[in-house]
């Protein structure tokens, strides 16, 4: 496996993955244990794959660009929605101070918690809503890992002055993949950073 998952990590370099941090994280994270033993096989693969539920674990490409446009230092408190099967978490969790992974599925959550428990991290919480507001004080960026049709502006008041958001925003089939630096003014420096498909994002009992 450690042989696969290198060639990954240089398929991801050769994608534009320049974060050499991110990298690391990727080639330490064993992606095999996040998806079901008949797909393992595909585990090293650039695909999504299905995890139960109606929902997929992203491409490693995906993943790794999303996590790079957070641009992390290790400091920085991230706020993830949509744990899924626990393989972003567990790769944030290598690359800031502390995590807290929101998912409304609470058989996936408890899933994830199971997956990421022998990596042995302190710095990771689980939160099994689907209501951002309930994630407690604000934070210095977040992901989601659903995509949403237009960007919930509330989403934005979780944001700390200078933090980041980074959320898949279009129509279904067709997200684009947008970075938001929220400034100090509560303005927004707006850019895309990719594409891809994602499984809409619920608040409630709607997608967004």
């Amino acid at each position: 496996m450690i042989y696969i998952r290198q060639e990954m990590v240089k398929d991801l370099a050769a994608r534009g993955i320049a974060s050499s941090i991110v990298l690391e994280a990727v080639m330490r994270t064993p992606r095999h244990v996040f998806v079901s033993e008949a797909l393992r096989y595909r585990a090293y693969h650039d695909t999504s794959l299905p995890i139960g539920f109606g929902q997929t674990i992203s491409k490693p490409s995906v993943i790794a660009r999303m996590v790079q446009g957070l641009s992390l230092t290790g400091r920085e408190r991230v706020l993830e929605i949509g744990t899924g099967s626990g393989y972003q978490t567990a790769i944030l969790a290598q690359l800031c101070g502390s995590v807290v992974s929101m998912e409304r599925i609470k058989d996936l959550s408890m899933r994830a918690r199971s997956a990421i428990l022998p990596f042995g991290f302190t710095n990771v919480s689980f939160l099994a809503s689907d209501d951002f507001h309930e994630a407690p004080g604000l934070f210095d960026a977040i992901v989601v890992a659903a995509g949403a049709d237009i960007l919930p502006s509330r989403l934005l008041e979780k944001v700390n002055p200078g933090g980041v958001l980074i959320i898949p925003v279009g129509a279904e089939g067709d997200h684009q993949i947008m970075k938001y630096i929220k400034r100090h003014d509560g303005t927004c420096i707006e850019e895309r950073i990719g594409e891809a498909t994602f499984v809409p994002l619920i608040i409630g009992d709607r997608a967004v």
